[in-house]
This record gives structure tokens, sequence and C-alpha cells, in this order.
């Protein structure tokens, strides 16, 4: 880790992970993909923070979050070359060296291997066609039609349960 980028050691990593806001600043700034204004970065965050929609934050609330990205978390963020703060605009937006900590982010347990779940069903797809077609056994007596409608359908059914799982990993609420 400290060849790709020498001046983020895994200690300042650890260091700027350790806080939720800073993790919600990271999260939304993905999230967006764009340069964002630090006053609605402070309302995301407020209202994550206060389990509301941001048109119910008080002001009280929006500015809490707003001085401590400000003053804390921002700062923090730039100066470990995660974000860009532009103090004219206001803006925020993240670095491209912001891949250093894709790693500590990403759940690796709880993700699925989709690409071995498409591979083994073409394998199993394909071995059950070439076994039908040469009428090997018993999968003589199965149609190729049959054969082809069931991988369609096998193939269906996991593209759906793909587009479920990273719909579910995709919420509103970023991860603490």
């Amino acid at each position: 880790m400290s060849s790709k980028h020498p001046d983020i050691s895994q200690s300042d990593v650890f260091d700027v992970l350790s806080n939720p806001r800073r993790r919600f600043v990271l999260y939304y700034l993905r999230e967006i993909d764009d340069t964002v204004e630090l006053n609605e970065l402070a309302k995301a965050i407020a209202a994550w923070e206060n389990d509301t929609d941001e048109s119910e934050l008080t002001d009280q609330d929006r500015k809490r979050v707003y001085v401590s990205l400000y003053q804390t978390h921002i700062p923090k963020l730039t100066d470990v070359g995660l974000v860009e703060y532009d103090q004219d605009s206001g803006t925020v937006h993240l670095t491209d060296r912001t891949s250093v900590i894709d790693d500590y982010l990403t759940d690796s347990d709880s993700s699925i291997p989709w690409h071995y779940l498409y591979l083994g069903l073409s394998a199993v797809g394909a071995l059950v066609f070439v076994l039908a077609w040469l009428e090997v056994g018993l999968f003589g007596a199965i149609p190729l039609l049959a054969v082809g409608g069931l991988l369609v359908a096998s193939f269906l059914v996991l593209s759906v349960a793909h587009y479920v799982s990273t719909a579910r990993q995709h919420i509103e609420m970023p991860p603490e």
C-alpha cells in the first residue's frame, strides 16, 4: 500500500476512517461523484445523523454539522489528500487518491462472487446442452429447445438475484 501512495500511511487511513462524519463525507462524495457545495454536504450528513429528511432539519442541526465539517473534517481529509476544498466557491470534491481507502470501505465477507456464479451456470448449461445434443444417456430424451429455455430462465433468475443484491448495497443511509 505504501508503495502506491507513499504519503498516505495506513495509520492516516485508519485515523480518517475512525470518524463516522468523515466516512459520511467520503460516502456522499463517492455516491454523488461530482463537486458539491459544503452546505449541501452538511445538510445530507445532518439528515443522516438525525435520521430525518433534509427538509425537516433545523438550522441548528445543519449549522452544527457545517461548522464541524468546515473546521475539522474537511481540513483533515484535505491534509491526507482525499478531498480538495475550494474556499472561494465553498465546494468539495474527491481526489483520485481515494482508491487508497477502497479496500478499507468494502465488505469483502458479504460480497457474492457473481462472476463465479455466471461462469458456473455457463459451464453447466453448456455441458447439459452438449450432452442433450449428442443424446448421451438420459440427456438424449431432453429436447434442445427445453435445454435452451431452461438455460435462458436460469440466467434470468441469476441476473435478477444479482440486480436485487446490488440494489440493496446502494441504500440511502451510508454504512457507519
